[in-house]
């Protein structure tokens, strides 16, 4: 009895290389948008802490302008940093997070900021807005697009 080789041939394993390709130039940018995102994310939950001392000091005050980074309880911007986060500083209640310039950050999200602006509604709560600074807006959290 003669016995059949199996296997593949050379054009079934083309087309198979050929698929994965395909799917390797479709997934690859796909994460890296999601890694940077993940990243922003990052410089936004640090703002979390300053929101609630911003909103402290309006309730004491009535205003925003001496809601400023080193005074009122804010610590110094360079002392608010993260793994992707250069600092996160505070000017008249107006909180601006900066990305690293450099590292392990995202290549589009290097030296870019976030910024978040306390505004009051009628009835006297503080409503954040994400104006995205100069980060691009696939990269900001949900929140912050447009």
């Amino acid at each position: 009895m003669k016995k059949v080789q199996q296997g593949f041939t050379l054009i079934e394993l083309m087309i198979v290389v050929a698929i994965i390709g395909i799917l390797a130039a479709i997934a690859i940018p796909a994460y890296q948008d999601y890694i940077a995102r993940s990243q922003a994310s990052e410089a936004v939950n640090l703002t979390s802490g300053l929101k609630a001392t911003v909103a402290d000091i309006y309730a004491n005050q009535g205003v925003f302008t001496n809601a400023d980074t080193g005074s009122q309880g804010i610590p110094a911007a360079a002392s608010i940093t993260g793994t992707y986060t250069q600092q996160v500083a505070v000017a008249d209640g107006v909180i601006t997070a900066t990305m690293k310039g450099a590292g392990s950050v995202a290549s589009g999200l290097q030296g870019t900021t976030i910024v978040l602006t306390p505004d009051v509604t009628s009835g006297g709560s503080i409503q954040w807005t994400c104006t995205g600074g100069t980060m691009p807006a696939k990269f900001r959290p949900s929140n912050c697009r447009p």
